[in-house]
């Protein structure tokens, strides 16, 4: 992407400003025709109580967005401070889960084990969002740990 200005902000210049803001780190999952697909996302964020709904937002460019868009299920995993290596691996690699253990869930979701929290979503809209999709779901279930969070703010793990 060519490092245009935007009302005097590149995107270099944009990108540090909002990564001053910290988030939680989050592996999506979903089932596929040929196997469980993960990505890890910051894009993460609650919407409504009522209905219980999220959202995150996978990048257009990615190989994987179209499975995440298309599909009817997927699975939020609030990593725990101790996940950073899953949290590397599948921003690199989505469809090799030897990382650390899972299990399949409800929907044949593939669900990480150990983390901060979990949700089980089923998707309820998509819409444009620039370079992003921006995916909502209802939240079918949820559980929470006992672990602190991964954060991620200015560029690292934190």
């Amino acid at each position: 992407m060519p490092d245009t200005p935007h009302h005097g902000l590149s995107h270099r210049d944009l990108r540090s400003v909002l990564g001053r803001f910290a988030t939680g780190v989050t592996v999506v999952t979903t089932g596929t025709a040929n196997g469980p697909l993960a990505m890890t996302a910051n894009s993460f964020t609650s919407v409504s109580l009522d209905p219980p709904l999220v959202l995150w937002c996978p990048a257009t460019k990615s190989a994987r967005s179209p499975h995440f868009v298309d599909a009817s299920h997927f699975a939020i995993h609030v990593l725990a401070d101790h996940q950073l290596d899953i949290a590397r691996h599948f921003a690199k690699s989505g469809d090799d889960f030897s990382c650390g253990p899972f299990s399949t869930g409800p929907h044949d979701l593939p669900l990480l084990e150990d983390c901060a929290a979990r949700l089980i979503c089923e998707r309820h809209a998509v819409y444009p969002g620039g370079d992003h999709h921006i995916v909502l779901g209802q939240i079918l279930d949820a559980v929470s740990g006992d672990h602190r969070p991964l954060l991620f703010c200015d560029g690292q793990f934190t």
